[in-house]
Formats: C-alpha cells, sequence, structure tokens
C-alpha cells in the first residue's frame, strides 16, 4: 500500500494583508494577550505540572504538548474534540452503537485505540484530579493552560493513562477586581455567552474566580424527513474557584462546576453497501427505492468467522469511503409511543426527569475538587488533594437511521407502530471519588515527591428499544453496575549527576480491585457456562478481581548548552482489566455461542512497555521554540471488544438476531513514531507555528469474530490500528500589532490549519475515511479593554468525515444484520461565519 506524505506550507493569511491594508496598520508590537502569549512561548517560560511539580515546559523530559489561554482563545477550543484538532497525534472517536454524537468520546493518542466505546487509554484531569468525562473540557471556561501528556503516565497520574493523559490547569484568581464578558454570534444560529468575574472576598487571603458559559448552534446537515437540522448542539456550564491563602505558606483551593448538554439528532448518516427498496425482499428493483447502495466491492467473507469455515460473498466497501448519494433522513417523529416510552421509569437506571425528553441527548456532570498545598520548609512541601464527579446522560435515537415509513412492520406486535421503525434509548451514570495525598521535595540535587492515592468508581447503564410496543411491553433494561476500586503508592526522584545530567526514577505500585453486581431485580442463571447456575439477588455481588501492577519510569536528560536539551525515557503501563458482565443475561445457547468466539467473562490488563526520546530548546536569541520526540511502544495482552451476532428466533420473528459484545486479551501491537513543533516569531509583526505527528501502528497479533466473517481476514500482522490517523499536523499564521492612528489600538489576523490523514474503519484495513484538512480565519482589532473578531471556519467548507465504524442495515426482517452491511460515518461541522465581542473590565 502506498504511503501517503503531508507538506506543511506557511502562506500569508489574505485576510491579514487586507485588513491590514484597508486600516493603515503599523506593526511595532503585538496586542497585549499576544505580546504575553508570544513571550511565554518564545522565552520558554510555559510553567507545566507533568510531574505532580511544576517545571519550565522546555526542562521537562516529557513528551507534552500545551496550549495556553491565549491559544485556546484565539483557536476557539471549548471541547475535547477542538483540542484534537489542534492537536497531532489526537483523535477523537464519537462512533459507537449506531450513532456519532457526544455521548461516547473516545481519546486517542498516538494510535492507542480502546477496544470498545467504554474502555479508555488515555484520561483527563483537572488541576491533576480525574474527571469523569472527556465533554467535560467546555465547562472549565478559560483555563490557564492545556496540557497534553504523551506516552505512559501511570506513575503519577495512575489508572487509565496507559498512552497518557490531558490535564486542564485553572487560572488562580488575582486579589483584584477583573472580570470579562464575552459574546459571539455566527450562522446557523451559532452563539456564544459567556462571562468570568473574579477578585477579593477578603483581599489577598481569599478570593474567587466564578465563570458562566452557554453556547449552541444548529446542525450544518438538514434532515429530509422533517426538516429540521442535524447535529444540534447546547451547552450550559458554570463554575467556581475559590483561593484562601491564610499564611504564606499554605493555601488551600476548592473548585466545582456544572455543565448540562442538550443535543439534538447526532449527525451521522449510513452508508449502505446494497439498496433498500419496499420489495418483498427489500432489495428488488420492483420496490419503491428507499436507499441507494453504495458498494464498490466484493469481500469474500467467512460464514462463522472462525478459520476453515466456508465462505460467502458480502458487498461492501474498499479504499476511501465514498460521498453521500442518499438524502439524510432520521424518522424523529415524537408520537404517543415515543412519548409514553420516554415517560416510562420501567427498567430504567434514571428517572424520567433526569432523561432526555425527545430524540437526542441529554446529559448533566458535576465535579467538584479541593486541593492543599503547605510549605513545611523551604525544602519540603505537603499536598493534599479529594474530588468527587457524577455524570449521568440519556440518549435517544433513531437506530435504523433512515425514513422507515413505508415498510410494514411484521413482527411489532400489538401495540407497536404499523410501520417498521427502531428508536432506541440508552443511559448511562458514573459516580466516582479520588484522594491523593503526596509530599514534594527539593534539597538541591535531589528532588521529587512521594505519594499515595484511592480512586472509587462505579457505573452503571440501561438500554433498550425497537420496533415493538414502546412503553407497554418493551422497555429498557438495566444490567446491574461495576464498580472499580484502585489504591496506589508513587514516588518520584530526580538527581542532577552534574549541573548538566539529571537522573530520574519514578514508579507506582497500584492495585486494582473491580467488581460486578446484579441490577435491581433477581438474576436467575440456568447455565453454568461462565458463572454457576442459580438465582443471584438484587443488588448483589457477582463477580470480583484483583490485579497488582508495579508501573516503573527512568528518565536522563542532559543539558547541552541553557537553550537546549535532549532526553531520554523508558517506562511501563497498565490498563485494567475488566468484566464482560453484559453476557450472562443471556440465554444459555447465546452464551455457549459467546464463549465459543472467544469473549471471557474476565480480561487481564493490557500492558504496555513505552521507550522515548527527544530534544527541546530555543534558538535565535529566543525566536524559535522547538520540540522533537521519537517514541517506540509494545503494547501487549491487549484488550479487544469482540461482537457477535448469534441467530435466536422467536415464534412472532423467526428472523431475530441478538447482539452480543464482549471483551479478550487477542492483540499484540507495536507502535512507534515521530512528533514535533516550532513557533517562530519572525518579527514583532509576524509569529509562525507548526506541528505535527507521524503515528505509526504495526498488528503483531489480532482476533475479530465479526470482523473476519465479513472480510475473511485472519492474520491481521502487519495492518495498522483504526480510528487513528497516521498522519496529522497543524500550522498557524498571524500578524499582529498597533494601530498608529488609534489611541490603545491593536489588530491581529491570523490563518489556522488542521489535516488528520484518513483512519481505518476496523483492523483488516479494508476501507478508511478521506484525508481532512481543515482552514480556518480569524481577524481582530481592540482598543483598550475591547475587542472585535470576525472569524469563518472551515473555511473551504471540507465535508470529509469525522468518525467511521462498520454496522448494518437494518431491514424490518433483520435480514442484513448477520454481518456488517454498512458504515456509519460521523459529518462535519460545516462553514462557519460569525463575529465576535469581548469586554474587559
Amino acid at each position: 500500500m502506498n504511503k501517503p506524505s503531508i507538506t506543511m506550507r506557511a502562506s500569508v493569511s489574505l485576510a491579514a494583508m487586507t485588513i491590514s491594508a484597508a486600516l493603515g496598520l503599523s506593526a511595532p508590537a503585538f496586542a497585549q494577550e499576544a505580546t504575553q502569549a508570544a513571550e511565554a512561548s518564545d522565552e520558554g517560560t510555559i510553567i507545566v505540572t507533568a510531574r505532580k511539580r511544576e517545571e519550565n515546559l522546555l526542562n521537562t523530559p516529557v513528551t507534552i504538548s500545551v496550549l495556553t489561554s491565549q491559544e485556546l482563545e484565539k483557536r476557539a477550543v471549548v471541547s475535547v474534540s477542538d483540542l484534537a484538532a489542534n492537536t497531532p497525534g489526537l483523535n477523537i472517536n464519537n462512533n459507537a452503537s449506531g450513532r456519532a454524537d457526544r455521548s461516547f468520546q473516545q481519546i486517542i493518542l498516538r494510535g492507542f485505540t480502546p477496544s470498545g466505546v467504554l474502555a479508555t487509554t488515555t484520561s483527563m484531569f483537572i488541576d491533576g484530579v480525574a474527571v469523569a468525562s472527556p465533554s467535560m473540557l467546555n465547562s472549565v471556561g478559560t483555563p490557564e493552560r492545556v496540557e497534553v501528556l504523551k506516552g505512559p503516565q501511570s506513575a503519577y497520574f495512575g489508572r487509565n493513562t496507559f498512552a497518557g493523559a490531558i490535564n486542564i490547569v485553572n487560572k488562580v484568581p488575582t486579589g483584584e477586581w477583573a472580570g470579562t464578558l464575552t459574546a459571539m454570534v455566527g450562522t446557523r444560529k451559532n452563539y456564544r455567552v459567556r462571562a468570568e468575574i473574579e477578585g477579593p472576598i477578603v483581599g489577598d487571603l481569599l478570593t474567587f474566580r466564578i465563570t458562566g458559559d452557554r453556547n449552541a448552534k444548529d446542525g450544518s446537515w438538514k434532515n429530509a424527513y422533517d426538516n429540521s437540522t442535524l447535529g444540534d448542539q447546547q451547552t450550559t456550564s458554570g463554575s467556581l474557584l475559590i483561593v484562601a491563602k491564610p499564611t504564606e505558606r499554605l493555601t488551600i483551593k476548592a473548585f466545582g462546576y456544572y455543565a448540562e448538554d442538550k443535543d439534538g439528532v447526532a449527525a451521522n448518516t449510513r452508508l449502505n453497501a446494497q439498496d433498500v427498496t419496499t420489495a418483498p425482499n427489500y432489495l428488488d428493483a420492483s420496490g419503491t427505492l428507499l436507499l441507494k447502495g453504495q458498494s464498490n466491492c466484493t469481500l469474500t467473507g467467512d460464514v462463522d468467522g472462525l478459520p476453515g469455515g466456508a465462505s460467502l460473498s458480502l458487498p461492501y466497501f474498499c479504499g476511501t469511503t465514498p460521498s453521500l448519494v442518499n438524502p439524510l433522513s432520521s424518522n424523529t417523529l415524537k408520537d404517543a409511543f415515543i412519548t409514553n416510552y420516554l415517560a416510562s421509569p420501567t427498567g430504567r437506571i434514571l428517572s424520567p426527569s433526569q432523561g432526555t425528553q425527545d430524540f437526542g441527548l441529554f446529559r448533566q456532570s458535576y465535579h467538584l475538587h479541593t486541593t492543599l498545598d503547605y510549605e513545611l520548609t523551604d525544602q519540603v512541601s505537603v499536598s493534599l488533594l479529594a474530588g468527587y464527579n457524577n455524570e449521568h446522560w440519556s440518549q435517544f435515537s433513531d437506530l435504523d437511521g433512515y425514513d422507515t415509513t413505508l415498510l410494514g412492520n411484521p413482527f411489532g406486535g400489538p401495540g407497536s407502530r404499523s410501520y417498521f421503525d427502531f428508536p432506541f434509548l440508552v443511559e448511562r451514570e458514573q459516580l466516582d471519588h479520588s484522594f491523593e495525598g503526596r509530599v514534594n521535595y527539593d534539597f538541591g540535587r535531589l528532588r521529587g515527591v512521594v505519594g499515595g492515592s484511592l480512586l472509587d468508581a462505579k457505573v452503571r447503564s440501561d438500554l433498550g428499544g425497537g420496533n415493538g410496543a414502546l412503553g407497554i411491553t418493551a422497555f429498557p433494561t438495566s444490567s446491574g453496575f461495576d464498580r472499580a476500586k484502585t489504591l496506589g503508592a508513587f514516588f518520584g526522584a530526580t538527581f542532577d549527576a552534574t549541573d548538566a545530567l539529571s537522573l530520574s526514577i519514578e514508579g507506582r505500585y497500584q492495585t486494582d480491585t473491580l467488581y460486578a453486581y446484579v441490577g435491581p431485580t433477581t438474576l436467575t442463571l440456568t447455565d453454568s457456562t461462565y458463572l454457576p447456575a442459580g438465582a443471584y439477588a438484587p443488588n448483589s455481588l457477582l463477580a470480583q478481581r484483583t490485579y497488582k501492577n508495579f508501573l516503573p519510569r527512568a528518565i536522563i536528560n542532559y543539558q547541552i548548552n541553557p537553550e537546549l536539551m535532549v532526553y531520554a525515557s523508558a517506562a511501563k503501563g497498565v490498563n485494567p482489566g475488566s468484566f464482560s458482565t453484559g453476557i450472562i443475561n443471556q440465554s444459555a445457547a447465546v452464551q455457549q455461542a459467546a464463549k465459543a468466539a472467544g469473549i471471557t467473562l474476565s480480561v487481564d490488563p493490557e500492558k504496555v512497555t513505552n521507550f522515548e526520546a527527544g530534544i527541546k530548546g530555543r534558538a535565535m536569541d529566543g525566536k524559535v521554540r522547538f520540540t522533537l520526540a521519537g517514541y517506540y511502544s509494545k503494547w501487549t495482552d491487549q484488550i479487544n471488544q469482540i461482537l457477535v451476532v448469534i441467530a435466536a428466533p422467536t415464534q412472532a420473528n423467526p428472523n431475530n438476531q441478538t447482539f452480543v459484545s464482549g471483551n479478550a486479551n487477542s492483540g499484540k501491537v507495536d507502535l512507534y513514531g515521530i512528533e514535533g513543533d516550532v513557533a517562530v516569531r519572525v518579527n514583532d509583526l509576524i509569529k509562525l507555528n507548526f506541528a505535527g505527528a507521524v503515528n505509526l501502528s504495526d498488528i503483531k497479533a489480532f482476533s475479530g469474530r465479526a470482523i473476519s466473517q465479513l472480510t475473511g481476514v485472519f492474520d491481521f500482522a502487519g495492518n495498522e490500528q483504526p480510528n487513528s490517523s497516521k498522519y496529522s499536523a497543524t500550522a498557524t499564521v498571524e500578524f499582529g500589532g498597533d494601530i498608529a492612528s488609534i489611541d490603545e489600538g491593536t489588530w491581529f489576523a491570523r490563518s489556522d490549519w488542521s489535516y488528520k490523514s484518513g483512519v481505518w474503519s476496523n483492523q483488516a484495513n479494508i476501507v478508511k475515511t478521506p484525508d481532512r484538512h481543515v482552514v480556518n480565519l480569524r481577524a481582530g482589532i481592540g482598543k483598550g479593554n475591547t475587542s472585535l473578531e470576525v472569524f469563518v471556519t472551515n473555511v473551504f467548507n471540507n465535508k470529509a468525515y469525522t468518525s467511521i465504524a462498520d454496522n448494518y442495515t437494518f431491514t424490518p426482517t433483520f435480514g442484513r444484520t448477520a454481518y456488517n452491511s454498512a458504515l456509519l460515518v460521523g459529518l462535519p461541522e460545516l462553514r462557519t461565519a460569525g463575529v465576535q465581542m469581548k469586554v474587559k473590565f
């Protein structure tokens, strides 16, 4: 297979030249904010906390990407998807369970694609305290910076930092009154209103910072069913930070926020391999065409997905995914069936008032944390952290994904709709709390940290729907809840062997205990395939397993001169094991088929050994800042999700099938690559920034029955990881200066380019998304504390899909769900223009 190449080039923004010429601008200096950002970047004074202590970014021997508050503002980063677009090597996969929306958001760093929608290889933190979900990024307001730490961070950050960690660092309020009011309006009812106030409560002893934010937008795509828009999003959030400094040595911080997401129908669609018509077999041209098939190849699949099985021909997709040919259509009729279903509490973990009231997503998130830092002496300090998260969401979608009103409903039963449809509800709740205590020490040549931590998390979910009598005989089903309790003891020590050479050794001893519990009703097992047959009481313990691991990291770094450092490291990471308890609710026949497919009740932790080397520095009197790193990772005991479609005929529907998923340790992958960035301050007028990543993967071993059924591929060696871009890059050209004719007048204009290469739908590497190039333009003028900006995002209206997953075409008899028969793709936000005004006081 030919490998694509990437070329990065800087060009002068036409918008910048136009504004500059029209206003007669001079360029002796940047605007105040731009100047501060440039100085911080150019002089290498960005402070990070990657090793639980404040360090200069350019003197920290860890690969880190940092976006400062100024860059977050100018790049309009308000979500984890925005962060990924501006961070090479980072992908977000929101494509799962027949939809692509904000309910599931997998963070994929360096190609470490998680096994399933609920698995995690990269976790998120606020001020070093774990948070429940990536969606919480847009609830912090305007942080001081966002740190993306690459490579295993288990020694300091603990659980689920297998591939890396993302740490959001809050701004600390000063003892001065200050505030900011920001308002933005744009096309497609795009708007944002944000307010921030900070100041003293008791002088410098007790200060606060409070923020409120509402942003919303209509989707970019039209629903042919009712002419509504697909992809509507709305987020309302608020945060409060209180800082107490009763003495010079003691600092106490308390932070909390609340966020509410209320989204419409997701912007996604299926690419169907074959036509769907109203003919009796839903394929013949004698019927009315509902969906046009877009298959461009025929795969030789395997009936059972096991070596030596009978082959079959399956129309599918090869190469790059085709463009859309079918109208986007989703049945969003909220009739009595839907109203009754969403109003019923039966089988649900959330009360109807907590759940969505219509098609779309409703989520509420709460986060609280406190930190205490006390300097015992000039050399020793103590830190205590405590955190709490409560997140629950409810998502209701038209799972078939097209207008099915012309199709009869042969197996719906009494009380169901007369036509075929498949509305589906998924709900999830996560509660967790965490504690950490650590002692930092600095004895000159020897400095470091020692501490301990606890994380206790509980997760439960329910799902259900279909073409039956919703709210009458068909209700969601809850499968109990899972709990993970993690205890850790960690240390880190850095010794300066010479003035230039430093050696660091870090480690964490971690104990993970996983628990699986029965749901709210008695569970009766008639088969002993996974657990002994018998009756299990409501909410009783079903299974338990404990894992113990030591996770070390060693680093050596050498300061060649005050402006240049090189480093190398070796680390081990572990991602906790998990249970596949959902399968034990199935019939004996289904359990036996699941076990034959390789699904195990519990899986061992997956492991990684990571080697890294890099260089960081400045040049040309601080005008150039650069970082470059290379890594090699061996991922073993990889946890992979196994999806099995099992025939489960009933008298009402002889074609009925059951979808069963679980996990198994069935993979090994080598990952390696190069990442770098360079920031250049050409002069007082021009600033450039380039960043890029080449993230390669080489599958050594993998098994996936559904993939083998579709493709006939059993040997995946040499293939690449799915849902991860091999090549990614960003580039920024910014101009800025003073307006000579206006007192305290400033201006800026910039162009941002983001590139992500296409991603594979699965490990067989049969079909992938197109490469995605997005160009954003932003320009503004300011006078004193007031600024006005105009912007255009996705200037060239790039329509490349944002995500991809193998999926199914739904018909009334479910005749095309035995094997993958469609691709589910996420649709991007199209060109948006707007204006933003900000006032500081």
